[in-house]
C-alpha cells in the first residue's frame, strides 16, 4: 500500500530535518512507524560516520548525565512528605480535591521553613544568652517609672482554673515565655571576635521570613500558572473537551466513578444552562436589562451593608472584650472571662460561617451565570475573611495609639497607650494566638461533632429531609479560603508571637490528617468541580493577597509606632526601625556610606524606575506568550479540520 503524498511528504520532511531530542534517543523508545524508524536508523548511521571522536564522547556524556539527573529526581520522589497520601487522594476523588492536600502541605513545609529560621537566629541565641550569661550588655534606658513597670504575673493565691486560662488567653505566665515577644531581650553580646545583636536579628529575621514566603509563593504560582495558560482556554474547555480530555484515569474507586460521571454530565448541563441564559440576556430589552442592573445594584448594596455591619461588630467586640477584662466583675469568673477573652475570635469566625451562607443565597437572585456565581461568591468571601482581619486589628491600633493622637492623656507618656497595654506587642500577639485556637477547635469541632453525626444519620436513617440533606460535600474552595485565613493569621502574629508558625505547623498537620480521614469516612467531591491547573493558581492568588495584607500592619507596627518601653528586644527606642540605622553607623565609613545611599532616595528613584522598566518589559512578554498560546492551539485545531477534510473516502 503507496503511502498518502501529505504522510509521506510530512515524513520525509521530519527526517530530514530531524529533532535533536528524537536523534539522541535509542530508534526503539520512538513513537513512530517502521518506515520512519528505518528513516531515523539510516540517518543515524549516516551522522554517526561524519561525527568525530569528541562529538561522539559529548554526546555520550550529555545522554549518561541526563540519565544520572533522571534517576536522582525519581530517587529523591520517595523523600517526598505524604506523596502516597496525596496518590491515594488523587486515586479516589480526583486531582482536583488532591490540589487542596497539596497546597496545604505547602503551607506546612513554609511554616516549618519559617519556624526554623526564628529559632536559629532568635530563640536559640536568647536561650543561650540568657542561660550562660556571657558578654552581655543591656542597652541602657531613659524613661520613667510607669513606662517601665510590666509584670504580668498575678499577685498572692491563684484561682485552680488560671493556669488553664492562661493557656487559653497566652496570658499570665505565658506572657513571660519565648512564645511571646516580651520575654525577648535588647541583649547586644560581644566576645572576642563574636558580636551577636537580638534587636537586629529580630528584625531581619522578619524581613528575611516574609520575602522568603514571597519569593516562594510567586515561585510556585509561576509554575502553576504556565500549567493553567495551556490548559485553560474557552475555545479549548468547551464540550469537545469535556466528552474526550475530561476524564480523570487517576480515579479507581466505583463509587467515585459514579460521581465522577455526575460531576462531567452536571459540567455540560451547567455549560447548556449558561448558554441559555447568554441567550436570555442578549434578548433582553432596554426596560428588562435596567431592571436586572437595579436589581444587582440593590442587592450588592445589600452584600455591602451586611460586611459593613459584621465589621462594625468586631470594632465593637474588640473594645468591648479589652474593656470587660479589666472589670473586676469579669475577672473572678471562668468562664466569663474566657468568653470576653474571645469574644473578637466569636464574632469573626461567626461572620465568616454565616455571612458566606447568605451571600450564596443572594448570589441566586442576581441572574449571573453558574460559573460567574461561584467566582463572585468566592471573592466576597475572601474579602470578608481578609478583611476582618484588616478591622479587627485597626481597633486594636486605634485603641494603642489612641486614635492617631500622641497628645492623649494616656499617650503622652509614654507614646502609646500604657493605662491598658504595658506590652502592646503581646497584646497583638496574644489576639492573633486566640484566633489560631479557636479557629483550630472550630474546625475540629465541625468535623467531630457536624461531618460524623451527617454521615450517621444519611446512612442510617430513611427520612426525606435527611435524606434530601443527603452526604457532606468537600468544597475545595471553601477549604482553601479556611487555611489561607489561618495563615494570615500566622504571619500577622509571627512578629509578635514567634512560635506561632510552630503552632501552625501542628495545627496544619493535625487538620491534614482530619480532613483525610473526614474525606474517606464522610464527604463526597462537590457537584462544582474545579479543575487542579486553574484552582491551583486561584488558591495561590488568594495566599499572595494574604501575605500583601499581613504585611500591612507588621510594616505599620514597625515604622510608626513607638515599641513598648519595658518589653521586648526594642525596648527604649524611638521606633523599631531605629535599629538599622544605628547599627548602620557602627560599621566601617565606606560601608556605612554605602548602606545608608542605599536607603536614600538618589537610590531608590532609579531602581523604582528600573523595576518599572522591567514590570513593562516582562508584561509584554507575558502578552506575546499568551498571543503565542493561542496561534498554536489555532494551529491545531486547523490541523484537526485539515486531516478531516483530507481524509481519504472508503469507497
Amino acid at each position: 500500500m503507496e503511502t498518502p503524498p501529505m504522510q509521506d511528504s510530512r515524513t520525509l520532511q521530519s527526517s530530514a530535518g530531524g529533532n535533536t531530542e528524537e536523534e539522541e534517543k535509542p530508534i526503539k523508545e520512538l513513537c513512530c512507524s517502521m518506515q520512519r524508524k528505518r528513516l531515523m536508523r539510516e540517518k543515524q548511521e549516516r551522522m554517526g560516520t561524519k561525527k568525530s571522536h569528541w562529538d561522539s564522547w559529548k554526546q555520550d556524556k550529555q545522554r549518561s548525565y541526563q540519565q544520572f539527573h533522571q534517576n536522582m529526581s525519581e530517587s529523591l520522589q520517595v523523600l517526598v512528605i505524604w506523596r502516597r497520601t496525596l496518590n491515594t487522594i488523587g486515586g479516589n476523588f480526583g486531582t482536583g480535591i488532591a490540589s487542596y492536600f497539596s497546597f496545604l502541605r505547602f503551607l506546612i513545609l513554609m511554616n516549618l521553613v519559617t519556624f526554623l529560621l526564628i529559632g536559629a537566629f532568635i530563640i536559640i541565641p536568647n536561650i543561650v544568652f540568657e542561660e550562660l550569661k556571657i558578654g552581655q550588655s543591656t542597652q541602657k534606658t531613659n524613661l520613667t517609672a510607669v513606662c517601665l513597670n510590666y509584670n504580668p504575673n498575678p499577685q498572692g493565691l491563684e484561682q485552680y482554673y488560671t493556669f488553664i486560662m492562661d493557656i487559653l488567653m497566652g496570658t499570665g505566665f505565658m506572657e513571660l515565655t519565648y512564645i511571646f515577644y516580651g520575654l525577648y531581650k535588647n541583649t547586644l553580646v560581644t566576645l572576642a571576635a563574636f558580636y551577636y545583636n537580638i534587636p537586629l536579628a529580630y528584625l531581619t529575621t522578619t524581613m528575611f521570613y516574609f520575602l522568603l514566603s514571597l519569593m516562594w509563593i510567586v515561585v510556585r504560582s509561576v509554575k502553576v500558572l504556565k500549567q493553567s495558560l495551556v490548559s485553560e482556554n474557552s475555545e479549548m474547555n468547551n464540550y469537545t473537551h469535556k466528552v474526550f480530555a475530561g476524564w480523570d484515569f487517576c480515579v479507581k474507586d466505583p463509587r467515585i466513578l459514579q460521581l465522577k460521571q455526575r460531576s462531567i454530565c452536571y459540567e455540560l448541563k451547567v455549560d447548556l444552562e449558561e448558554e441559555k441564559i447568554k441567550l436570555k440576556s442578549a434578548a433582553r430589552t432596554t426596560s428588562q436589562r435596567t431592571k436586572v442592573y437595579v436589581l444587582r445594584a440593590f442587592l450588592n448594596v445589600i452584600v455591602m451593608g451586611l460586611t459593613g455591619a459584621a465589621f462594625y461588630c468586631i470594632y465593637l467586640s474588640t473594645v468591648q472584650s479589652q474593656e470587660l477584662l479589666a472589670n473586676s466583675s469579669v475577672k473572678g469568673n471562668f468562664f466569663l472571662e474566657l468568653l470576653v477573652g474571645y469574644l473578637p475570635s466569636i464574632v469573626i469566625t461567626a461572620a465568616n460561617f454565616f455571612l458566606p451562607i447568605i451571600f450564596g443565597l443572594i448570589i441566586s437572585l442576581e441572574k449571573l451565570t453558574l460559573s460567574w456565581e461561584v467566582r463572585l461568591t468566592l471573592i466576597r468571601c475572601v474579602f470578608l475573611r481578609l478583611a476582618s482581619l484588616g478591622m479587627l486589628l485597626y481597633s486594636l491600633w486605634d485603641r494603642i495609639t489612641c486614635s492617631g493622637n500622641p497628645q492623649a492623656p494616656t499617650c503622652v507618656t509614654c507614646g502609646y497607650n500604657i493605662d491598658e497595654y504595658k506590652c502592646w506587642e503581646t497584646r497583638v500577639g496574644q489576639e492573633m494566638y486566640k484566633l489560631l485556637i479557636f479557629d483550630f477547635l472550630t474546625v475540629l469541632l465541625v468535623i467531630l461533632l457536624v461531618d460524623f453525626p451527617r454521615k450517621m444519620m444519611v446512612d442510617h436513617c430513611s427520612c426525606k429531609p435527611i435524606q434530601f440533606w443527603g452526604q457532606q460535600e468537600f468544597l475545595v474552595p471553601m477549604n482553601v479560603l479556611d487555611i489561607v485565613y489561618g495563615q494570615t493569621v500566622c504571619w500577622i502574629g509571627t512578629f509578635f508571637c514567634p512560635m506561632l508558625p510552630l503552632l501552625n505547623t501542628i495545627k496544619y498537620t493535625i487538620i491534614f490528617y482530619m480532613k483525610k480521614l473526614t474525606l474517606f469516612s464522610n464527604c463526597r467531591p462537590a457537584d462544582r468541580t474545579f479543575r487542579a491547573s486553574s484552582a491551583n493558581f486561584f488558591f495561590m492568588l488568594v495566599l499572595l493577597l494574604g501575605l500583601a495584607i499581613s504585611w500591612v500592619p507588621v510594616l505599620y507596627g514597625i515604622f510608626s509606632i513607638t515599641p513598648s518601653r519595658a518589653c521586648g528586644p526594642f525596648r527604649g527606642q524611638a521606633t523599631i526601625w531605629d535599629t538599622i540605622p544605628k547599627t548602620i553607623q557602627t560599621l566601617p565609613k565606606t560601608a556605612a556610606e554605602f548602606f545608608f545611599f542605599i536607603g536614600s532616595q538618589a537610590f531608590a528613584v532609579p531602581l523604582f524606575c528600573i523595576s518599572c522598566i522591567l514590570m513593562f518589559y516582562l508584561i509584554a512578554l507575558a502578552n506575546s506568550y499568551g498571543k503565542l498560546v493561542k496561534m498554536l492551539k489555532k494551529q491545531l485545531q486547523m490541523e484537526r479540520s485539515r486531516k478531516i477534510l483530507l481524509r481519504p473516502v472508503n469507497s
